[in-house]
């Protein structure tokens, strides 16, 4: 039996774009999501989030559906255009009654609700402005910041700044591929110090407000390596560009050494006293893991490495290779290398390819591979690292990003036509886990 320590958090996780639907109902402003999904060409089938899960409307059957798992948490993001259509000013009360009855919702089945403020859904009007890339952006953050918590604080006391800058800066500036689709290397070097500057904005913000509450940051984790020995120093590189970047300016007051000069060279807004700033601004850290990262040494000298398609067999639908020992070296990594903070797995788990067979959903699948990486952060728990809690990504199959509907997260099955919810065979194995607090 693998046991968990009794105040292990056990939770699952969401994100508003990618389940709420009601894209412009009750005076919700447009997202960027909104505009780059409605572009055409840019997601798999030509989908949409205007739908979704229709949790907007559903979400008292949802939060039944978590204590059903026995998750004694639940992670959700708030919609800034929800809240502030413009990003600024006019607040929308029907937008913020809706997080409002969440809250109480979850509370009233004894669920701690877990707020991320940030999940990759900036309004419209920002972005027309130039958004991430200018650095105007950490002060309306701020501002969205004290609107949301002076509204939940007696409700939320666990939250969350941004998620995945990864991923943001990533994904939606460098490569394109996701909101707002710009493929610009001067532009994603710009949105890294202004996510960093808001995240630290929003968490002197939120402790001015309730210092009681626990503020962190969520990365998207992975422990990277060369393909082959002459890619050390590009493994080198990727670590510092994908996950030193977002670590060193919060818990060392720097950007890493590596890749100080190129930033500088490249970002002539980056202040000395931002990292004042940005120091000790994680009371926690949440890492969301799914794989490794396998790089190999470029002649352009930015970044200087290129991420790898994996050779291995072993992969879930997306293609990602399954590597639970990564789980394991992130988290010994993030001990040693900045002091053993509180963590908390914010994401984990699979795409696997579900179908209905006499109304049940048997993925064996991805209950293997639940159990592998619990395993492996069980081993790392073991080893002295500061652990405090997992969320399973997801908990149901919903909007997923430039692959719209055709993947499938959930520990709870959606027939999208229907918006029928039927627990699938790992989301009644994770119950059990989270009501033993572990496994044979």
């Amino acid at each position: 039996m693998i046991s968990f320590p009794k105040d292990f958090i056990w939770g699952t996780a969401t994100a508003a774009y990618q389940i709420e639907g009601a894209w412009n109902e009750d005076g919700k402003g447009p997202s960027i999501w909104d505009e780059f999904t409605h572009r055409g060409g840019t997601i798999a089938h030509n989908d949409t989030g205007d739908v979704a899960c229709d949790h907007y409307h559903r979400y008292k059957d949802d939060v039944k559906l978590i204590k059903k798992l026995n998750c004694t948490a639940y992670r959700f993001s708030i919609s800034w255009p929800r809240v502030l259509p413009e990003g600024r000013g006019g607040v929308n009360q029907k937008g913020l009654d809706f997080y409002q009855r969440l809250t109480d919702e979850l509370l009233a089945h004894h669920i701690q609700p877990c707020a991320t403020l940030y999940h990759w859904d900036l309004p419209l009007a920002l972005e027309k402005e130039g958004g991430w890339t200018r650095r105007f952006i950490a002060d309306a953050f701020e501002e969205y910041t004290s609107t949301v918590v002076a509204a939940l604080k007696d409700k939320v006391k666990f939250w969350m700044t941004l998620n995945e800058p990864l991923i943001i800066y990533g994904a939606g500036y460098f490569a394109g591929v996701h909101a707002p689709g710009y493929k610009s290397l001067l532009k994603s070097m710009k949105v890294i110090h202004n996510l960093l500057l808001s995240h630290a904005k929003s968490y002197h913000c939120i402790k001015s407000i309730d210092p009681q509450a626990k503020v962190g940051i969520v990365n998207a984790s992975s422990p990277v390596v060369g393909e082959s020995e002459k890619d050390a120093h590009a493994a080198k590189l990727a670590e510092a560009f994908t996950q030193r970047i977002f670590l060193d300016p919060i818990f060392k007051g720097t950007y890493p050494a590596l890749i100080d000069r190129r930033l500088r060279f490249l970002n002539w807004d980056i202040k000395d006293e931002d990292f004042k700033i940005m120091k000790n601004t994680a009371d926690f850290l949440g890492i969301n893991n799914y794989t490794r990262m396998v790089v190999k040494k470029t002649l352009l000298p930015l970044p200087g490495f290129a991420i790898q398609q994996t050779k291995s067999k072993n992969v879930t639908a997306m293609g990602w290779e399954i590597y639970p020992e990564g789980l394991y070296n992130l988290c010994t990594w993030i001990r040693d290398e900045y002091g053993n903070p509180p963590v908390y797995v914010t994401e984990n788990g699979a795409a696997f390819d579900d179908a209905i067979n006499k109304g049940e959903i048997i993925d064996t699948q991805r209950i293997d591979f639940l159990k592998s990486y619990l395993s492996s952060l069980y081993k790392a728990i073991q080893e002295g690292c500061n652990v405090k809690g997992y969320f399973v990504w997801s908990l149901m199959d919903n909007f997923e990003w430039a692959e719209g509907y055709a993947k499938r997260f959930g520990i709870v099955y959606l027939d999208y036509p229907t918006q029928k919810r039927i627990i699938k065979q790992s989301g009644r194995w994770y119950a059990e886990v989270c009501k033993r607090h572990g496994f044979e």
